[in-house]
This record gives structure tokens, sequence and C-alpha cells, in this order.
């Protein structure tokens, strides 16, 4: 079962390897990974996709929560938030294909960002089955090449997770 996970974690050097090491010296596999500074520049925000049963993803949690620098660990389910990831998609383009392209591409709501004689390079964002079925919808017409960014996630409607009034630094450091 497919879980994602949200860190709110300090924006220092060697976070994310701290992270990721975590996952790989316990034999739990990272699906995607994103990372990107909050409104605070002092902290980042890691979007970490990955599978597992409860189990497993409680064990996940329990370690996420002991690493220092960590300040918070959300395990994101159902429909409380909102997951959307980037494919920057280089298809191969014919005259013959150039028209029934374009249309894949307008169902999608997807928009060419690049042209060449041979390739259209597009861009799509949504969930991850929106990214797949496009990409199974160009794969017959010659995929060149894929750039994925993993999914970015945030809480729904008016629950905000925010840190208003909390430091920095993890609990654990003061």
């Amino acid at each position: 079962m497919k879980h994602t996970i949200s860190l709110l974690v300090e924006n220092k050097p060697g976070v994310l390897s701290r992270v990721a090491g975590l996952f790989s010296g316990r034999g739990f596999n990272i699906e995607s990974l994103s990372v990107a500074e909050t409104i605070d520049p002092k902290i980042s925000r890691m979007t970490i996709l990955t599978t597992g049963n409860d189990k497993i993803l409680e064990q996940i949690n329990k370690q996420l929560n002991k690493l220092i620098n960590v300040i918070k660990v959300v395990d994101f389910k159902g429909d409380e938030y909102v997951g959307r990831e980037l494919a920057l998609i280089k298809v191969a383009v014919t005259e013959e294909t150039r028209s029934e392209i374009l249309s894949i591409i307008d169902v999608f709501r997807g928009k060419v960002v690049d042209v060449s004689p041979e390739s259209y390079t597009v861009e799509v964002t949504g969930d991850e089955n929106k990214i797949k079925a496009i990409i199974d919808l160009f794969s017959p017409l010659g995929i060149k090449e894929i750039a994925r960014t993993g999914s970015a996630a945030l809480t729904r409607g008016s629950k905000i997770r925010t840190l208003k009034g909390r430091k920095t630094a993890h609990s654990k450091n003061n």
C-alpha cells in the first residue's frame, strides 16, 4: 500500500541524507521524494511517497520522529490531502502523429513547453494516476525522455498544519 508522508524539517545540510539513510538502512523504499523551502527559509517540507503495510508505516513514522532536525511528521491518508506532481515528457512527433499528440495534451490540460522538428516537450501536472495515464498514451507514439518531480502534498481545506509560535530547532535539541 502506498503512503504519502510530509515532514517539516530544519533547512540544514545533512537533513536529507539522514532521512534517506533511515529508509535505506531499514530496507524501506522511497518511491518519490520532493523537498523545498517553506514560507520560512529555515524550514523545508519533504514529501515522501513510500510503500508498506500499516506496521511498516508506523515504524517509519516513529523513526522519522526520532531524527534530529525533524520538526513534524504527517502521514496523509485518504482524502485529507491534495497531492500533485509535475512531469516533463519529451515525445517524438511526426506529421502523422502531431494532431493526436496535441489532442492528448489538450485532454490532460498539459502544455507544450518546447518544440523541435522531431519532438514536443510537454508539461503536465496532476496526481500519480493522471501522470501514468498520459505516459501510457504517449508510449506507443515514442517517448524520448521523462522527468518527474515526485509528489508534493498539503492538507485539504481549512486544515492547516503550521508551526506558528514554535521554535525552528527540534525540541530534543533544547
